[in-house]
């Protein structure tokens, strides 16, 4: 038996206003192709399908497209479970008529764990895999408020309630598993924050629980999981060096600081002689359907990394991060001059000289409710060394800035 592990499409997202369909579609066909040329038999989606809990049409419509060329295909099953970013109720309206097409679909965590325990049969009708499909735990899922609890009281309980919970249903599997009498194995799903997971900046992903315990154990994972299929981290990684519990991470780069990340799919096989046996995990690359490139450093860094990439006939979407002393005042059309009529787009530009290196220069005991707006720019000034023939005209342009807030506040009462 073959599974694939998926995760955090997050249909739907943009990145700094530019809409990303065309990639989620492609990424979409790409998966349909890979199912079928892997014969992939059970598909495992472990949350944020969509990036909001109101998706759009365009993404509604990439979804069930995709459902119904994969429940088309010789793929058995799909399941899928919500994360932190999906709407309970959004995902579960459709899931009877879903199940028509063997897609099991659980949005939020109930009273009865059986409901999260699916055993999947074959065309025969012979059991052949059992799964704990264990969405996002909700705080309200899982734990009991109670008047004058401390944050320890509370981390406390969210531990012992995502603990419980998983104990309860690896039980049920177990007790199955034991009525089917064969050797199936179990696998288990699951949306959390694992201690020590790896994640980049930007990537969007946060903490999920109050306080610090949005970090789990892999502890939590009864030793009956054959494989736990995990998300909401976009990095493909380990949890603790296990093989058989992981994260696919993400199809698409979220941000720019997952630029040059290698995204995949967990393929993992099961020996068809001994169905508890884990025979394999490969890891399957995932091809790039819109390159990003973060560009950073002084102008001619910048400048000479913008030509290199318009004489490569690239057609990247860019940020740019400003790191040089000298002040440039266009530096947006700097860049777009550079770039010309190319196919390089620049969905972000970023100068690093920002205000926090002027509270260095601040005086012992001196906190920034000390200055008032123009002396903490006085201050940006100097600790930029901005030469006099330079400053007349940033002034002029700070004050505007400040009318324009004024007025926008006086509006806004």
């Amino acid at each position: 038996m073959k599974l694939l592990h998926t995760s955090d499409w997050h249909l739907g997202r943009t990145l700094y206003g530019r809409r990303r369909y065309a990639e989620f579609e492609a990424f979409l066909d790409w998966l349909v192709q890979t199912i079928e040329q892997q014969s992939v038999d059970v598909l495992l989606v472990a949350g944020d399908i969509f990036d909001t809990t109101a998706p759009s049409n365009r993404a509604q419509q990439l979804y069930y497209q995709f459902l119904c060329r994969v429940a088309a295909s010789q793929c058995r099953h799909v399941v899928i479970v919500a994360g932190n970013h999906d709407s309970p109720s959004f995902l579960n309206a459709p899931r009877e008529l879903l199940r028509v097409l063997d897609v099991h679909v659980v949005g939020q965590s109930s009273a009865d764990p059986a409901d999260e325990v699916l055993v999947l049969r074959d065309r025969q009708g012979a059991a052949e895999l059992i799964v704990c499909a264990v969405p996002y735990l909700r705080d309200r899922d899982i734990r009991q408020a109670e008047a004058g609890e401390s944050i320890e009281d509370k981390e406390r309980k969210l531990l012992e309630g995502i603990r419980g919970h998983y104990a309860a249903v690896a039980e049920l599997a177990e007790q199955q598993r034991q009525a089917l009498g064969e050797a199936i194995p179990i696998v288990a799903t699951g949306h959390l924050f694992t201690a020590g997971g790896q994640t980049v900046d930007g990537d969007g992903v946060r903490e999920l629980y109050v306080g610090s315990l949005a970090h789990i154990t892999s502890g939590v994972f009864a030793p009956s999981f054959d494989y736990v299929a995990l998300g909401h981290l976009h990095v493909p990684q380990k949890v603790n060096g296990s093989e058989i519990i992981r994260y696919s991470g993400s199809p698409l780069p979220m941000g720019f600081g997952e630029a040059r990340q290698q995204k995949s799919l967990c393929l993992v096989g099961f020996d068809s002689a001994d169905g508890q046996r884990l025979t394999c995990v490969e890891l399957l690359d995932i091809p790039v359907f819109q390159r990003l490139e973060r560009i950073s450093g002084d102008w001619l860094s910048i400048q000479a990394r913008l030509s290199e990439l318009q004489e490569a006939g690239a057609d990247s979407w860019l940020e740019v991060i400003y790191q040089g002393e000298e002040i440039i005042a266009d530096l947006r059309e700097r860049i777009d001059e550079l770039i010309g009529d190319s196919a390089l787009e620049v969905l972000r530009v970023k100068n690093s000289r920002i205000i926090d290196r002027v509270l260095s220069q601040t005086r012992e005991q001196e906190t920034l409710d000390d200055l008032d707006a123009n002396e903490v720019f006085a201050r940006c000034l100097d600790q930029h060394a901005v030469t006099a023939e330079q400053r007349p005209l940033l002034l002029d342009a700070y004050q505007e800035v400040l009318r324009s807030l004024h007025e926008d506040d006086a509006q806004a009462q």
